[in-house]
């Protein structure tokens, strides 16, 4: 299986990265990002690409490949709806039209979020966004479209969030997180669940598109 990740630098990204890269099955992993991942591996390849938009100019290595995994996203704090949208709505949709033209049997995995309105009319604008985001990629020439739903994520593995607020919270609870998912393990899921339930879904699909945190549990936990 060759598979493509958008966002590896990320921290959903980079646990997304990790289990691609162990996983037997998986024999190319190419990284598209602002800023290379920098780890080596014989299986992984990188492209450093500044204009994410600009899908035209890289189009001759977009192509044969099973599955995308697409991990890029931003916290809507601060944002206007305008800005939010062009970040979030219209990059992953000119990212996933290329991929879907250049590989039309290809599973696209989106990292969604707990409370996407998927009405597009409820009064949080980031839900309403990603609501849109979510439906329009169901629309496009997939083989399949998942959308992931998760809520809280724990990062293993020495990975860490590129966000320093997240940072300092993870660092904050981080005695807590691990008692937390043993209660509530369809709550809270880690960084090695969310790659391993991407690749579930890549390799074998799933009974529905939208994913909630104990469905990606329950993937990754089948494999």
């Amino acid at each position: 299986m060759n598979v493509l990740i958008y966002g590896a630098t990320g921290m959903v990204g980079q646990g997304v990265l990790r289990e691609c890269l162990l996983a037997q099955d998986v024999a190319l992993v190419q990284t598209v990002g602002r800023t290379a991942t920098g780890q080596p591996n014989p299986k992984l390849k990188e492209i450093v690409q500044h204009d994410l938009f600009d899908g035209d100019s890289v189009a001759a290595d977009l192509k044969g490949f099973d599955a995308c995994f697409f991990c890029l996203g931003i916290s809507s704090a601060g944002m206007t709806e305008a800005a939010y949208t062009r970040l979030t709505y219209d990059l992953t949709i000119a990212v996933a039209q290329t991929v879907a033209r250049l590989n039309p049997g290809m599973t696209f995995v989106y990292v969604s979020g707990a409370g996407t309105d998927s009405t597009e009319q409820g009064g949080s604008m980031w839900a309403r966004v990603k609501g849109r985001t979510e439906n329009t990629l169901q629309r496009l020439p997939f083989k399949a479209a998942y959308l992931f739903r998760p809520g809280a994520i724990q990062p293993l593995h020495g990975i860490r969030s590129k966000t320093a607020s997240y940072r300092l919270l993870y660092s904050l609870t981080k005695p807590l997180l691990t008692p937390l998912r043993l209660f509530f393990p369809n709550v809270m899921l880690t960084t090695e669940i969310m790659g391993q339930a991407m690749l579930a879904v890549a390799r074998h699909g799933a009974d529905k598109a939208v994913l909630e945190a104990a469905d990606i549990r329950a993937l990754a936990t089948a494999g």
